[in-house]
């Protein structure tokens, strides 16, 4: 027989139980949907990461922060110079950092907290100090307005999640208002003697506010990041504006306590290399100095690896549906060789050898895999669009921008349904098997 015949027959077969077939095919178009779901799901969130990453060049960066006390002392059998003196993180060193073979730019991390009223409404936030060449940078993507210019101390670049906190949902209408913010500063007149009772009984803090006023130039997109230390801000300002401002710097716990080796400075210093291949040298050089550093990119391999346990969970939790799937096709295989056992009897009468009758029910298990195989990535492809629309229209409300949450490769989409038909052929063995076995002469006896 051709190729074509075995076909032929199979169709026939499967439309004279058509709702059998259906039943069966519908089995296994859930088994792959959730299969892709889940899939695509998990691929989605590897590349809105990762095309995150690049967007910002979050993996050409290297963070430089001070040893803290702890780190300096000798551990195992590691050895550390008690006497190296820790070099001051301050725009001395920033300027010898950029002129370093790969470094195209150094800025210090700079954050503190502070309260953001804007006409009636007030949000606690972070505020983060870029220059303006650091601003241009690719690091803030302006939505409506514009970069503030250098040496502006009166102008403040705001996020858009803040401002849809605040129940503004245009963006261009907050260009040129009026914001205030207000800062916290350490005060110690409060520790007084005549206050500090109060302190510890914690009705008073040793804190005091000022408020400043500042006009929005520019309307920032919503970052995962304010900058490649894995904090988000949702203000941003030049170094001269916060050069005026009283505030506690709360870029991280270190700034309570620094080394005593560190000569002042400040508590971190991030450099954006031109290339990756720069990462290891320019690590080096800062820890010959006595310096910690951090590099996303260093990273990638366990980053990669929480990608592949999460494959691993997501491809279990699929294979479920698709063994249920799989168990409905042995039975509508098995069902039908006793239905059609007289018939195989015949055909092995007629010449018509095993490799025959387990050809025919091959043929007829891929079938219902390509079939729940096709219309299973169409159902995982319809149901992942529905609810990425339901995801992102509550998300949007939130201030959140537009995600596609799910991606779907060429290969996922081959797969799936390669995998259904090879997932539909092992199930067949045993159907095909059987009815390769019956005896002609007791098939052509059965009634």
């Amino acid at each position: 027989m051709r190729i074509s015949d075995y076909i032929e027959q199979s169709f026939s077969n499967l439309r004279k139980k058509k709702l059998r077939t259906f039943l069966t095919t519908s089995g296994v178009m859930i088994g792959i949907g959730a299969l892709v779901s889940m899939f695509s799901f998990g691929k989605g969130v590897q590349k809105n990461i990762t095309d995150r990453f690049k967007e910002l060049d979050l993996l050409n960066y290297i963070a430089v922060y001070p040893p803290s006390q702890e780190s300096l002392l000798p551990q195992s059998s590691e050895i550390v110079d008690a006497n190296q003196q820790v070099p001051a993180l301050n725009d001395e060193f920033i300027s010898q950092i950029t002129q370093l073979e790969g470094v195209v730019l150094a800025f210090p991390e700079i954050r503190f907290p502070a309260l953001v009223r804007f006409k009636d409404k007030q949000r606690f936030c972070f505020i983060q100090v870029f220059s303006a060449p650091v601003s241009r940078s690719g690091l803030l993507k302006i939505r409506a307005g514009k970069h503030y210019s250098a040496g502006d101390s009166n102008s403040l670049i705001i996020s858009d999640t803040l401002l849809r906190r605040m129940e503004v949902r245009d963006p261009q209408t907050a260009i040129g208002e009026t914001v205030e913010v207000s800062t916290l500063k350490f005060d110690s007149v409060l520790l007084s003697p005549a206050n500090i009772a109060s302190v510890i009984q914690g009705d008073k803090l040793p804190f005091s506010q000022e408020s400043y006023a500042f006009n929005i130039v520019g309307v920032a997109e919503r970052m995962g990041f304010g900058g490649p230390i894995p904090l988000r801000s949702d203000v941003y300002i030049s170094p001269e504006a916060s050069k005026k401002m009283k505030k506690v710097s709360l870029t991280r716990i270190r700034d309570f306590f620094q080394s005593s080796r560190q000569a002042g400075g400040y508590s971190s210093v991030s450099i954006k290399v031109s290339s990756v291949r720069y990462i290891d040298s320019i690590k080096a050089q800062m820890e010959d100095k006595g310096l910690k550093t951090f590099a996303v990119v260093d990273q990638l391999g366990e980053i990669k690896t929480a990608f592949i346990f999460m494959d691993m969970f997501l491809f279990a939790v699929g294979m479920i549906a698709i063994t249920v799937a799989s168990l409905g096709i042995i039975n509508t295989m098995v069902i039908s060789i006793l239905e059609r056992y007289k018939e195989i009897g015949i055909m092995k009468a007629v010449g018509a050898n095993d490799g025959d009758v387990k050809k025919i029910f091959f043929f007829e298990s891929g079938l219902i895999g390509f079939s729940g195989g096709v219309l299973g990535l169409a159902l995982g492809w319809a149901v992942s669009m529905l609810i990425n629309l339901v995801a992102n229209y509550y998300l949007s409300r939130q201030g959140v921008p537009f995600v596609d949450y799910f991606s779907f490769p060429w290969w996922l989409c081959l797969g799936a349904v390669m995998f259904s038909i090879l997932i539909s052929l092992l199930a067949g063995i045993y159907p095909a098997s059987r009815a390769a076995r019956i005896d002609p002469v007791l098939a052509l006896r059965h009634d």
